[in-house]
């Protein structure tokens, strides 16, 4: 079997909300992502539902994601 070298390979668009808001907090999430579903009563529900409308504000969610993953400060909190 072959590896795949994509961390976005096995991870839902939930797994990987849910690890952001854990990690940044929804406060911190909607400085770094300025969109309304993370700004204005966030919740997990809602997010999912626009960024699953979404393309260009999924893929930064995603690029966020990535980027999280491959930091040195990985477990700051």
């Amino acid at each position: 079997m072959s590896e795949t070298n994509d961390p976005l390979h096995g991870k839902t668009l939930q797994t990987i909300l849910e690890y952001l808001v854990e990690k940044y907090g929804w406060e911190e999430l909607g400085e770094t992502i300025n969109i309304r579903c993370f700004n204005h009563d966030p919740s997990i529900k809602s997010s999912l539902k626009f960024l699953r409308k979404t393309p260009w504000a999924r893929s930064k969610v995603e690029q966020l994601y990535v980027k999280a993953q491959r930091s040195p400060w990985e477990n700051r909190r």
